[in-house]
């Protein structure tokens, strides 16, 4: 893999490219940070067949380990991580070893983003783990759903009355120790993200395959951001023709 942004251009072994992708260190002006990963067609669809999978590249899966790897939690919308089936992480012997060295504990739990109807109790996100996933919904959420999700094993926590509240969903999250955030999607988590100012890094893989058609892009809403969130390039790094770019807020 070589880096081509900053100068001068170089080829990464593995661990500078750990280094290139581990979470900033905590400061008194920022209690968090969160990235959002994601990869995107060159014409930029994010699905193949209702699924990312059919874009991912090796060079893509590299830098996608890395974003939870290196995180405290993995943040998820409920209805991307049903329609993908994700499961709780299962760290190996790499996993375990990196996680070691950042003094991280041995297994990122995933939190799950819901109003309370997209995420059946028995989804493979919450039973299919190793640590407790974390449910973050709202105080409107029926309350049987809310005790089937502590029943199969969740932590529920509570933010906003009628709709998911994300800031104060990212701040507990903070205040529990996970400030450290991996956003792998869906498009509508990652729009309400930055329409709340929530998103510090994007970090976007560019396969080298055009889908057209329909497939949804990395982030929607129902209103575009006015104005448009600014970005700026941290990093670029080109591998068998994936782009890897770094964009911080």
């Amino acid at each position: 893999m070589q880096q081509v942004w900053p100068l001068p251009a170089r080829d990464l072994d593995e661990a500078a490219l750990e280094e290139l992708y581990t979470y900033p260190a905590g400061d008194e002006d920022r209690d968090h940070w969160l990235a959002v990963n994601f990869v995107s067609s060159l014409d930029g669809g994010i699905e193949v067949e209702g699924t990312s999978a059919g874009l991912s590249t090796p060079a893509d899966r590299r830098v996608f380990a890395l974003g939870h790897d290196l995180a405290d939690v993995v943040l998820l919308g409920a209805g991307t991580a049903v329609a993908e089936d994700y499961p709780g992480l299962r760290p190996d012997a790499t996993t375990t070893a990196r996680r070691e060295r950042h003094g991280l504990s041995p297994v990122a739990p995933l939190a799950l983003v819901t109003s309370g109807a997209s995420l059946p109790a028995d989804a493979t996100s919450v039973t299919d783990v190793e640590v407790p996933s974390i449910v973050i919904t709202c105080a409107s959420a029926p309350e049987d759903r809310r005790r089937a999700w502590q029943d199969a094993g969740a932590h529920v926590v509570l933010a906003g009355e009628e709709e998911v509240d994300l800031a104060d969903a990212v701040a507990q999250l903070a205040d529990a120790g996970l400030r450290r955030i991996d956003c792998e999607g869906g498009p509508g988590l990652v729009g309400s993200l930055l329409a709340r100012g929530l998103v510090d890094e994007i970090r976007l893989s560019i396969a080298p395959l055009a889908v057209a058609g329909r497939a949804a892009r990395v982030a929607s809403g129902p209103a575009a951001l006015s104005p448009p969130a600014a970005f700026e390039v941290a990093s670029l790094l080109v591998d068998d023709s994936t782009l890897l770019v770094r964009y911080v807020r």
